[in-house]
C-alpha cells in the first residue's frame, strides 16, 4: 500500500513532536511527518497539495471538499478501511498547539454525543471518538511553526483499526510546506490542487451546472 519504511515503537521518546529544522550536516529523520527542510529523497511518490505532500496509498480515491467561495477546504482520501484526512495549520514557533486543539476537540465531540478515549499513540496523545455511526481517531503532530492533524473515520471497530494504521503510515510520509510568511496561529495552510485535478473538478461543475 505504501513505500516500505521501518516502524519505530509506538511509545518512542522521539515521537512527541516533529524534529526541528535540519541544519547542514545533520541527519534527515527516517520517519515523518517532515518539514520541507527535512524532505527525504526516498523515491516515494507524493501528491503535491501546496502546503502538504501526501504519499497517497494505492487504490485510494480523492474527495475534494470546497467552501462556498470556491476555495479548497480539505482533501479526503477514501480507502477500503475508511476516510483519511490530513491538514496543516500555522502554529507558534516555540510552543505546542496540539494539546490545546485536542482539548477543544474533546469538548466539542462530547457535546455532539461521542464517547471519548484518550490514547497514547505514535506521536503522543491521540483522541478516539465513536458513536453508533462512526469511529474517529484524531492524531496531532507539532512541528516547526506548523501543526499537522490527521483524522481517520470508519464505520466499524474492525475497519477503524485498519484506518488508523493507514493514517499513521500516511502521516509518516507526509511533508509539510509551511513557508516563511507570517500567519495567525491556527490558520489552515492553503491547499493547492494539481492542475489536472482542478480541470477535472471544473469539468464536473460545468456538467452539473
Amino acid at each position: 500500500m505504501f513505500g516500505k519504511r521501518r516502524k519505530r515503537g509506538r511509545h518512542s521518546a522521539n515521537r512527541g513532536t516533529a524534529q526541528p529544522e535540519v541544519e547542514s550536516g545533520q541527519e534527515v529523520p527516517e520517519e515523518g511527518p517532515f518539514d520541507e527542510s527535512q524532505a527525504p529523497d526516498d523515491g516515494l511518490t507524493r501528491l503535491d497539495l501546496g502546503s502538504i505532500r501526501l504519499p497517497v496509498p494505492d487504490g485510494a480515491q480523492l474527495q475534494v471538499e470546497m467552501d462556498p467561495a470556491g476555495a479548497v477546504r480539505a482533501v479526503h482520501l477514501l480507502t477500503t478501511a475508511g476516510q483519511l484526512t490530513v491538514s496543516a495549520f500555522a502554529a507558534p514557533r516555540s510552543d505546542k498547539l496540539w494539546p490545546e486543539v485536542g482539548a477543544e476537540l474533546i469538548a466539542q465531540l462530547k457535546g455532539d454525543g461521542f464517547r471519548i478515549n484518550r490514547e497514547n499513540g505514535d506521536w503522543g496523545e491521540e483522541i478516539s471518538a465513536r458513536n453508533n455511526e462512526v469511529h474517529l481517531r484524531f492524531v496531532g503532530v507539532d512541528g516547526p511553526r506548523w501543526m499537522l492533524r490527521g483524522v481517520a473515520a470508519a464505520p466499524s471497530e474492525q475497519q477503524a483499526a485498519q484506518a488508523v494504521e493507514a493514517l499513521y503510515e500516511l502521516m509518516r510520509g507526509t511533508v509539510v510546506v509551511r513557508g516563511t510568511q507570517p500567519m495567525p496561529v491556527r490558520t489552515a495552510l492553503p491547499i493547492e490542487l494539481p492542475e489536472a485535478i482542478s480541470r477535472h473538478i471544473a469539468a464536473q461543475q460545468q456538467q452539473q451546472g
